[in-house]
């Protein structure tokens, strides 16, 4: 991948669930991991099986929210409902 540090098993989960949730952009997946569309494709592809990278494919190919410049102007976030406990990649004290 073209980042020069190695993702700890914990960023890479994260990464995963980043790109599975709808509003979460490549470009948010950028600013926190410095991993490119392409590069999270592969980190995809690598840690998945091939039939759940299938079905994300399908389901992330074309979708307008996964690009910021895409995106129509009323989305402002890109946080899911279930992230409220979450702020820069780190857990928060319960």
């Amino acid at each position: 991948m073209g980042n020069k540090r190695a993702l700890d098993d914990f960023s890479i989960d994260r990464i995963i669930e980043m790109a599975w949730e709808d509003r979460t952009t490549f470009e948010a997946i950028y600013n926190q991991f410095g991993l490119r569309e392409q590069e999270v494709i592969a980190l995809m592809r690598n840690k998945m099986k091939p039939a759940s990278f299938r079905m994300w494919r399908k389901r992330t190919n074309g979708r307008a929210t996964k690009h910021e410049a895409l995106r129509a102007e009323d989305v402002s976030r890109f946080k899911c409902t279930r992230q409220k406990t979450i702020s820069l990649n780190k857990i928060s004290k319960r």
